[in-house]
């Protein structure tokens, strides 16, 4: 539990920025670019905070990416349309406009991701040597 903490701690803090984007109206670029980054780490955040420590972190910021990308082309084809989703929140959270902005942002979620499990490595292996 100790060890998943922090992803805790993150998931709730970046889920709180990202529901003040969504209420709160800061700029298209915040609202457009930059919630659909934090969303990736979000993502992370949420689903390493109860996988186990050997799960591969860089193959989980990639299948997270797979998910995003997914989902994304699911809007395309208006998906909650067609399952008939009324629920506001619920087609909010899913959302019914592709963009290809969205999935170039969602690649920099996932490099921004990589480049902290990096350096998050190479700090640790530096204090255990």
């Amino acid at each position: 539990m100790k060890a998943r903490l922090p992803y805790i701690i993150g998931f709730l803090l970046l889920l709180g920025v990202e529901i003040c984007i969504g209420v709160f109206y800061f700029s298209k670029f915040i609202r457009a670019y930059l919630g659909d980054v934090i969303v990736v780490w979000v993502i992370y955040c949420l689903i390493r905070s109860f996988m186990p420590k050997k799960t591969d972190s860089y193959l989980l910021a990639l299948g997270i990416l797979a998910f995003s990308f997914v989902v994304e082309f699911l809007q395309k084809i208006h998906i909650v349309d067609i399952l008939g989703i009324s629920n506001k929140l619920l087609r909010i959270i899913i959302g019914n406009g592709f963009a290809v902005e969205d999935l170039w942002c969602y690649a920099a979620g996932t490099l921004v991701t990589m480049a902290q499990i990096w350096i998050f490595r190479r700090i640790k292996s530096r204090s255990t040597s």
